[in-house]
């Protein structure tokens, strides 16, 4: 690795500073946050206001916020963003920590669609692929898209699809208590399946964001019943919400929930 030169890094340095609070700032504010030399900060503020990653606030003299050019990069930097390739990384890393199948799913309709996937090494472990489509109401990712979809939204796709299949004798079937657990889901924050799409296995999934906190994927870790318990469900719960939360910081979510 070479040598990190010092003026590029303390502009990044500034500009990193406007990712926090309402993003804004004074050159002293910088000056304060930074513990520079005012003189430093006052040159790296009007060489990156010359060259727009910077504009000064008309309303507010002596503050600034990011601008235009910071915006091109950025968006630059999501048109390159690929869900599924970079699902297949993050779910490659949680699965290294908990040996467990995981999977990043898509919503589509009523049915999720797996677009990134990375096997257990136990010799039992679950069998799926990615590309499968399954009814999203028998899965924990799909339970998970669900419950973020806006009320309207839901209830006219479930207006349409109705009738709930069942894929084993553990499968929702009855579309108010759907509901109820999808409300549960949004109270918790994470969804949970057991035996409801195979007969042998349960999950917990998370939900993705997207730069704009739109909900947009759902990461889960199947697990099968022979090594499921109640301290693995919450164990693998902190761990799906974490793996959610590295994909969803991929895609330029910055957390919380807009």
């Amino acid at each position: 690795m070479g040598r990190l030169v010092p003026a590029v890094t303390r502009a990044l340095d500034v500009l990193e500073l406007f990712l926090e609070g309402d993003g804004t700032l004074s050159a002293p504010d910088i000056t304060r946050k930074l513990q520079l030399p005012r003189t430093t900060v006052h040159e790296l503020v009007t060489t990156l206001a010359a060259r727009s990653y910077l504009v000064s606030l008309p309303e507010q003299p002596g503050r600034y916020r990011l601008g235009v050019r910071a915006y091109q990069l950025g968006s630059r930097y999501a048109e390159q963003l690929d869900l599924a390739a970079e699902g297949q990384q993050v779910a490659r890393e949680v699965a290294e920590t908990c040996d467990e199948t995981v999977h990043v799913a898509i919503l589509e309709d009523l049915d999720v669609i797996y677009i990134a996937k990375v096997d257990s090494t136990h010799a039992v472990r679950m069998v799926s692929a990615a590309g499968r489509r399954l009814p999203a109401h028998c899965t924990a990712v799909g339970k998970m898209l669900l419950a973020s979809l806006p009320p309207d939204e839901l209830a006219l796709r479930m207006a349409e699809e109705g009738e709930l299949v069942a894929m084993t004798h553990h499968s929702i079937t009855d579309p108010d208590a759907l509901h109820a657990a999808l409300a549960a889901v949004r109270e918790r924050g994470v969804a949970t399946e057991h035996r409801e799409s195979n007969p042998d296995v349960s999950c917990v999934a998370a939900p993705v964001r997207d730069s704009a906190g739109r909900v947009v994927a759902a990461l889960s870790i199947s697990v099968p019943m022979i090594r499921w318990t109640e301290d693995r469900e919450r164990e693998l719960a902190d761990l799906a919400a974490k793996g959610a939360g590295d994909l969803s910081a991929r895609l330029g979510h910055r957390g919380g929930r807009h």
